[in-house]
């Protein structure tokens, strides 16, 4: 367990010794004794928040809306800087999973979870509190995580899994770091434009150009907390000029490039996430298994995405 120090903040980080079963599983473990007001920065990811112990945090909204306990929060969440959490003594497992796998793993369409924080009780029942409870009498933070590990890969097996085209138009748009046309990716997988909106929006939770926004500003505010400056992010981010980077960053977050980059939510990716906090992304770059159901794009060169031909899974029709 390291410590994770940013102004006022100081959070005990716990990581798990080795990657998830489930591909597009990643998860960290947190202990914070005072959990000041922290601003919720918007991740292109689902995220899962498994509390155990005595601390309880609460997620507040705009609205003044509370949400405690474990929550499920979909991709997004906190656009506009409106979502804030704040708590004592809080121990938790987050995780976050790529929408490709969250359907399978909640039990119910992303789509559900549109701008919203939802408890996780109005969705396993039970089980969630079932999983507080065997996560709070255990003592180490790899046997939590494992624990955690297995209900995810049962649940995942168990549910689901989307449409192979939208699967695969996610991996486009997470491995061109959102320099991709959402109507080249429908004309890739052969489908209309409108029927990969539908399609994707319903399966993973928002539509396909919001994901191509959401997953390269979260690409630009990892190198701006890195330390790059604003001119330099914005052009290699693929963004049409500073001011541009300048009002996405403002949308998603409510602040300025400047001041986006002392954010303990972001900042703290480094120690919890390695890698700049995309491990989502790197998560769900597929596995030989996934290469065989739907290959992905291959490479990515900054000002122009190839475009591979789309190709069915092994044994399947393409759709028409």
């Amino acid at each position: 367990m390291r410590t994770f120090v940013r102004g006022a903040a100081v959070w005990q980080v716990a990581c798990p010794p080795r990657p998830s079963r489930v591909a597009g599983v990643t998860m960290a473990g947190f202990g914070v004794r005072d959990l000041d007001p922290l601003r919720m920065i918007p991740h292109p990811a689902v995220t899962l928040l498994l509390e155990f112990g005595t601390g309880s945090a609460v997620l507040a909204d705009a609205a003044g809306r509370r949400q405690r306990g474990s929550v499920v929060v979909g991709p997004g969440i906190g656009s506009g800087g409106t979502v804030w959490a704040r708590g004592d003594n809080v121990e938790c497992v987050q995780v976050r999973l790529s929408p490709v796998i969250a359907r399978a793993v909640l039990g119910a369409s992303p789509a559900g979870l549109d701008g919203a924080v939802v408890a996780l009780d109005d969705l396993w029942g039970r089980e969630a509190a079932g999983i507080r409870e065997r996560l709070g009498d255990i003592s180490s933070w790899e046997d939590r995580f494992t624990l955690a590990d297995a209900l995810l890969a049962r649940r995942h097996e168990a549910g689901p899994p989307v449409d192979p085209e939208v699967a695969w138009a996610w991996h486009r748009i997470v491995a061109g770091r959102g320099l991709v046309r959402v109507d080249g990716l429908a004309a890739e997988v052969g489908w209309s434009r409108k029927r990969l909106w539908s399609r994707f929006r319903s399966q993973l939770g928002l539509p396909p150009k919001h994901a191509v926004r959401l997953v390269r500003f979260d690409h630009a505010a990892h190198r701006l907390v890195a330390g790059d400056g604003a001119a330099r992010v914005a052009a290699d981010a693929g963004y049409a000029d500073q001011s541009h980077l300048h009002r996405d960053v403002m949308a998603f977050t409510g602040l300025t490039p400047a001041t986006v980059a002392d954010e303990p939510f972001l900042a703290v990716d480094d120690i919890a996430w390695p890698s700049r906090g995309t491990p989502a992304v790197r998560g769900d770059l597929p596995t030989v298994q996934d290469r065989a159901r739907h290959p992905p794009c291959r490479s990515f060169v900054r000002g122009a995405v190839s475009r591979p031909p789309w190709r069915p899974p092994p044994g399947t029709a393409r759709p028409r």
